[in-house]
């Protein structure tokens, strides 16, 4: 890392960037940048849901009455949205809780691309991929990696997502410049932790999910509650910075649920909200000269932020010098603003937005275009997601209670096979069974976890176009190799030493072989199982049944399977594993020792072999198959 890049001083309020690397990272990102002027027009959404008439039965239970058949509704979340969001401006959408402030958002940000009405030009044209990638979006909850660093997970972030002709050393300033910026020098090598992973505060949380969008200099910005688990002066001072970015010709849209009038002044552009409906939209400064002259003015000095969620609430008090003195009733008080607004405003606005500039010519265009062929390539997009992988998941792979859960029952069976004579094939047989069932059921369930737990992140990440779902893949497959197979090398070690089985080193090598096969294959199974169901709780519960039915089948409870029940055990990959672990112990003249039914008219070992290896490329292509229909 650049000395430069970690020079850095704090104070009460937080870190200033040193003056080479505010310059490094500044020259760097201005020479990504374009200018984007983004309009929305009349955008609407619904949402269908589902209600049934029903009544309570006796015991508790509910009868539906009728057919039971569902009556699909329709709610509107937005009804018609206008506005435009300008380069070097800040636009702040405003509004309470259920307004539809996020899912405006989210349309804007293109997180719902396709699933809404109206229209949403980027530049004067349809938001395209190139777009896509100059567009950062901070959700409102913070989907971050744990176990990573702030000062990781902003250094990663750098490395898949700024240009390939970036060398690596701007890369490393311009992450350390975002940390500096946003105040976060001091918890840099802090994880970040989550709800059941300490680590660093809300706020700071916050704070990163706005570096990982800002380290690419977004043209637009987009951000859900930025503000939210900051304080009042922590707030100003981003929403200072995020007004500063603006000002280098960036459009900055946020919402904001309560902003103090500081924080209010900083907008250039309000958006008021109130149940999907728009209140306002213009300038900040002429907010309340509108309402005053719809006849909604407060007698008294008052934040203009308060002033205007009073009135998307529908509270008018009669302090404010409404048009009547008595208090209205919620609902009116809407009904009035809305239609206030639709006379008034809305003709002008759209006006205004449909007037605008037309695009700019296909040679600024290309602009936006030579963003996107910036990319980093696919091989380190692999590389990079290895390394991170590596880092988030070895505090949990080699957890003390993980290392206690393998090596405990290793310790148990080895104590209950301990010096095992060749002689006892029964004895043998049922600890070569328990090794296949406990490494099938445990690895299936640690792996069926996996995707249901980052989808949040694959989604987010593959939405602003970090990476290629197959990198991503691959480098996760790859990444849990050595945490896969450290754990059941111990456990077949301490099993194989205190147990006495075949003493031969190529007995050994082979039965390591196959435990491990086994282990890769079951992981694959639970990759495959979460990545189809993503929910974790149904996709635990189906392995369930899976490994249920494997047990029942791995060739050791039953011998003499019913015709029309034959083909089952064909698809349990926990037979295929029971089979060569004894053709491993009781190859050559000890296979003599074997009763007939382990013998005679079983699969022979190429033929497991062949059936472990196509399931370990099957389960792993089903699972790819299915994280492609994760919405990004």
């Amino acid at each position: 890392m650049p000395p430069n890049a970690q020079d850095v001083h704090g104070s009460s309020g937080g870190l200033a960037m040193t003056a080479p690397a505010a310059s490094k990272m500044d020259c760097f990102l201005t020479a990504v940048c374009t200018p984007l002027n983004l309009q929305f027009i009349d955008v609407s959404y619904r949402v269908k849901q589902t209600e049934r008439s029903s009544k309570a039965a006796p015991g508790g239970r509910i009868s539906h009455s009728g057919s039971g058949a569902a009556a699909p509704e329709e709610r509107t979340i937005l009804k018609g949205i206008t506005g435009e969001a300008r380069p070097g401006e800040v636009l702040a959408v405003l509004g309470p809780s259920g307004s539809g402030k996020s899912t405006l958002l989210s349309i804007l940000g293109g997180r719902l691309a396709g699933h809404h009405g109206g229209t949403v030009l980027a530049g004067g044209r349809p938001p395209c991929r190139a777009v896509q990638r100059r567009t950062g979006f901070v959700a409102q909850d913070d989907v971050l990696h744990p176990h990573l660093t702030v000062r990781e997970t902003l250094a990663f972030c750098a490395m898949l997502r700024l240009p390939r002709s970036a060398p690596a050393a701007a890369k490393a300033a311009a992450a350390e410049a975002v940390i500096g910026e946003l105040g976060l020098g001091a918890c840099a090598d802090t994880i970040v932790g989550n709800a059941f992973v300490r680590g660093v505060s809300g706020g700071e949380r916050k704070r990163v999910s706005i570096g990982h969008e800002l380290l690419v200099n977004p043209s637009l910005l987009v951000l859900d509650e930025p503000t939210s688990g900051l304080d009042s002066t922590a707030a100003a001072r981003l929403v200072a910075t995020l007004s500063a970015l603006a000002r280098k010709g960036r459009s900055v849209v946020l919402s904001v649920h309560q902003p103090s009038s500081r924080v209010y002044r900083m907008f250039d552009s309000v958006l008021l909200l109130a149940e999907g409906s728009c209140l306002y939209f213009g300038a900040g400064r002429d907010a309340m000269d509108y309402f005053a002259s719809v006849g909604f003015a407060p007698g008294f000095h008052v934040n203009p932020a308060d002033f205007m969620l009073d009135l998307a609430n529908g509270f008018a008090q009669a302090d404010y010098n409404a048009v009547t003195t008595q208090q209205q009733g919620g609902s009116s008080v809407k009904q009035s603003l809305i239609s206030s607004y639709n006379k008034v405003l809305a003709p002008r606005v759209k006006a205004s937005v449909v007037a605008a500039e037309p695009p700019p010519p296909p040679h600024v265009q290309s602009g936006g275009e030579a963003a996107e062929s910036c990319s980093t390539s696919w091989c380190n997009q692999f590389t990079v997601l290895l390394r991170r992988s590596l880092k988030e998941r070895r505090h949990e792979a080699f957890a003390s209670l993980r290392v206690f859960q393998i090596m405990a029952p290793a310790l148990v069976a080895g104590a209950m096979w301990w010096r095992s004579s060749p002689l006892a094939v029964q004895d043998r047989l049922g600890l070569l069974f328990f090794a296949s069932i406990f490494w099938g059921v445990f690895a299936s369930f640690n792996a069926v976890f996996a995707f249901p737990q980052e989808r949040p992140v694959l989604a987010r990440e593959r939405a602003s176009g970090m990476y290629a779902l197959s990198s991503y893949f691959l480098a996760r497959t790859a990444g849990d190799l050595p945490m896969e197979l450290a754990l059941p090398t111990a456990f077949t070690v301490v099993v194989y030493l205190m147990a006495a089985l075949n003493p031969s080193p190529v007995a050994f090598a082979l039965t390591l072989a196959v435990v491990l096969a086994y282990v890769l294959v079951a992981g694959g199974l639970g990759l495959a199982v979460g990545a189809l169901m993503m929910d974790a709780k149904r996709a635990s519960t189906l392995v369930t049944v899976i490994m249920l039915a494997y047990l029942l089948t791995g060739g050791f409870y039953v011998h003499s399977v019913p015709r029309f029940m034959v083909w089952t055990k064909y698809t349990s990959f926990t037979y295929y594993c029971y089979r060569l672990l004894i053709a491993v112990q009781y190859s050559g003249h000890l296979k003599r020792l074997l009763p007939p039914e382990a013998v005679h008219g079983e699969v022979g070992p190429g033929a497991c072999v062949a059936a472990l290896v196509a399931m370990f490329f099957g389960y792993r292509l089903l699972a790819y198959v299915a994280l492609r229909r994760v919405r990004k």
